[in-house]
């Protein structure tokens, strides 16, 4: 049974990250571990709610230290009126269902040539799928990503509903990292 989550009220520093890649313009903040705690899953939550009184929906992504970070995009960071290395409040609460990924091209070609495995993909939970496709897309190489593809096609047809060797969390197996902030 899932426990009722009420809205959680925080603040937290926006941070710049060291390594941007090629978009300048996005910025994050790492949750408070007691609030993080709070949240139903250590792996990516999905929340609804308000940041500096603007409202938002996002994905929170887990920080491999039992925690949660928040990706900031240029647009709700102009919206909520914030600036990189202010103090924002936020308040949050999890979505009552997990939203849907879009499934990768490769993993939807494996899957229509799979009946079996198509099927129980079918039946298996947003979560679950989300478990799925993040395992394919964390692959580093090529070769690595295709041979999870028809691995995890294999598995489904088998019946298995949920990747054997994905930690959600990246605590154990550190998949999952918050960026660095920039001094």
């Amino acid at each position: 049974m899932k426990k009722d989550i009420s809205r959680i009220i925080f603040q937290a520093k926006l941070l710049r990250p060291a390594e941007p890649g090629t978009d300048q313009t996005w910025s994050f903040l790492i949750l408070p571990g007691k609030v993080s705690a709070k949240l139903p899953s250590r792996s990516q939550t999905s929340v609804e709610g308000k940041i500096n009184g603007y409202p938002f929906q996002a994905t929170l992504e887990p920080d491999g230290q039992k925690s949660h970070w928040l990706k900031v995009d240029q647009k709700l960071r102009k919206a909520a009126r914030m600036e990189v290395g202010d103090e924002v409040t936020l308040e949050i609460k999890p979505l009552d269902q997990e939203p849907e990924l879009e499934i990768p091209e490769d993993l939807h070609k494996g899957l229509m040539a799979d009946p079996k495995a198509r099927d129980v993909w079918a039946d298996i939970t947003p979560i679950a799928r989300r478990d799925w496709i993040h395992w394919i897309t964390s692959a580093k190489r090529p070769e690595t990503r295709t041979r999870r593809v028809k691995n995890a096609c294999d598995m489904l047809s088998s019946g298995k509903r949920r990747v054997c060797c994905f930690d959600r969390s990246g605590f154990y197996s550190k998949s999952f990292r918050a960026p660095k902030a920039l001094d």
